[in-house]
């Protein structure tokens, strides 16, 4: 009689979990993007339910941005790999210069929006897309910050099967870790002891604005052993056109949410720890605390 091979351990017992803990990443994405995001993500965090942050870099507040995290060296956040602008009012250009990633740009050398994403996977050059994310690194390097983790904006785990195992090998590089949320490379690395999700990945703007408040409270409730992360998007303002351009009304209702009462009083009748990518780093990366200053 064959004897059937005994599971691999929830991320959440790779962190140090016992097996029924309920853990959860409640990430903000798009810091950098515009300041109306960068005091929403602030707030979030230090005020909120939210434990992390993700920098864009290419975009036009992500210096102040990075002042923000400078003055505030107790928020964890990672790099939010950016090679795409969401839309033609954003006038993002790579980091590393049109002249050097060709395949990147559009013909005024900025990013391809995300309606161009499909353009974008098929005309890539890979040696192009390493060029322009170690740019984003060395960027927030030179700042003299310590990011925790490297994830995707708009393109998941990074849209196409080299992009993903590039992520990787960046991060190990760095001493980050990484955000891997699509099998069957999320079942692969937590087969070899590396923490991703267990679950389904939660992403805000996926969600509708009617009723989110009750969607998220719904979430939690169910939130099954292991562990989870929500990607989420908060802003404040919205009152100029760019900022409603960034899709406001979602990052409003992001924001309300992440900041109330009702939020942490959820969080904490449901016994769930809310932790944020320093842990996965020191699994990913022991010994290391991210980038060299």
């Amino acid at each position: 009689m064959e004897t059937a091979e005994p599971a691999a351990p929830l991320s959440s017992e790779l962190l140090g979990y016992p097996a029924d803990a309920r853990v959860l990443i409640v990430n903000c994405d798009d810091l950098g993007m515009h300041e109306s995001v960068n005091a929403a993500v602030v707030e979030a965090i230090e005020e909120g339910i939210a434990g992390s942050a993700s920098l864009m870099v290419p975009c036009p507040a992500a210096e102040q941005a990075m002042q923000l995290l400078r003055r505030r060296p107790s928020i964890s956040f990672g790099i939010h790999l950016t090679l795409t602008r969401d839309g033609a009012g954003h006038r993002w250009a790579p980091v590393a210069s049109a002249e050097r990633v060709p395949s990147l740009v559009d013909a005024e050398g900025l990013l391809l929006t995300n309606a161009a994403v499909p353009q974008l996977l098929a005309q890539a050059r890979l040696e192009d897309v390493e060029r322009e994310l170690r740019a984003q690194i060395d960027m927030v390097a030179r700042s003299g910050l310590r990011p925790t983790h490297l994830d995707w904006h708009v393109l998941a785990d990074g849209g196409r099967p080299d992009l993903p195992d590039l992520t990787v090998t960046l991060a190990r590089e760095h001493g980050l870790a990484a955000r891997v949320w699509l099998d069957p490379r999320r079942r692969t690395l937590r087969s070899r002891g590396l923490p991703v999700v267990d679950h389904d990945f939660l992403d805000s703007f996926a969600l509708p604005v009617a009723g989110k408040a009750e969607r998220y409270v719904q979430a939690l409730r169910s939130l099954p052993a292991g562990l989870s992360e929500w990607a989420v998007h908060p802003a404040v303002g919205g009152e100029t056109a760019a900022e409603a351009d960034l899709g406001w009304a979602v990052r409003r209702s992001d924001h309300a949410f992440l900041c109330s009462r009702r939020a942490r009083r959820v969080i904490d009748e449901e016994g769930i720890v809310v932790i944020d990518h320093r842990a996965l780093q020191r699994v990913w990366a022991p010994g290391t605390e991210g980038l060299d200053a």
